[in-house]
């Protein structure tokens, strides 16, 4: 019976020292592992499954061939350019996501933040040197390496709502739809001629009718006087 309780509390003890050991390791599921000269590389997202566009980031953990993390990195020490759908991202510079001296964050992990926008299968393309070691490594999201960004519309409940890629498309359709009914319309050159040749028609049509009022008022007035000058002859000429 004693030996029973022994066998069960060195398992017990195993097993603890395990999950310490386990917490206090850096998180490398879905993580590619790869050797540069004498250093170690294990790279991948920051979060997983990644999820387009919701935040995240390429982690990369550094260390020797003992395992032991490089914690010296200078912050532009190594770049990583994100590829997917025949589009590269800006090299962007990983940095220390960890403090020593505060001691918060995993010794030797470096990271830069990003937002993949789009579904698909990434690419990382690492470069730049670790202590005078060159860099220069690229990796294919993968069942062996780091998973391909997916969509977050499986995930959404009750509503599932559109994605970035949905809503630019959308506005590239209304953009274009508002570009036809724009050179559809008249240029503003055309719509000002068009108004100035109304406005000079109209003012020909107002000179006209004053010139036609003015007229007639003329053969009236002429009219009149014929007519009296018509009735005094004959009554000048009348009997005597």
């Amino acid at each position: 019976m004693t030996s029973r309780i022994r066998f069960v509390s060195r398992l017990a003890l195993a097993a603890a020292c395990l999950a310490i050991a386990l917490a206090g390791a850096p998180l490398t599921v879905a993580h590619e592992h790869i050797a540069v000269g004498d250093f170690h590389l294990v790279v991948g997202w920051g979060n997983e499954p990644a999820l387009a566009g919701e935040p995240n980031s390429v982690d990369v953990f550094v260390s020797d061939h003992d395992e032991k993390p490089i914690v010296d990195l200078t912050a532009d020490a190594l770049s990583v350019v994100v590829s997917t759908g025949g589009q590269d991202s800006q090299p962007l510079v990983l940095t220390p996501a960890f403090d020593v001296e505060e001691g918060f964050g995993t010794p030797g992990q470096y990271s830069t933040d990003l937002i993949p926008t789009a579904p698909g299968e990434y690419t990382f393309h690492f470069s730049g040197s670790i202590h005078d070691q060159a860099v220069d490594v690229s990796v294919t999201s993968g069942e062996e390496t780091f998973s391909p960004v997916q969509g977050a519309s499986d995930l959404e409940f009750p509503v599932k709502q559109p994605t970035l890629t949905e809503v630019g498309t959308r506005l590239d359709r209304i953009d274009a739809r508002l570009d036809a009914i724009q050179s559809a319309l008249p240029e503003a050159g055309a719509i000002t001629a068009a108004t100035d040749a109304a406005a000079a028609a109209q003012a020909a049509a107002d000179r006209a009718l004053l010139i036609g009022v003015v007229v007639g008022g003329l053969g009236v007035l002429l009219g009149l006087v014929a007519l009296v000058m018509a009735r005094r002859g004959r009554g000048a000429s009348g009997p005597a």
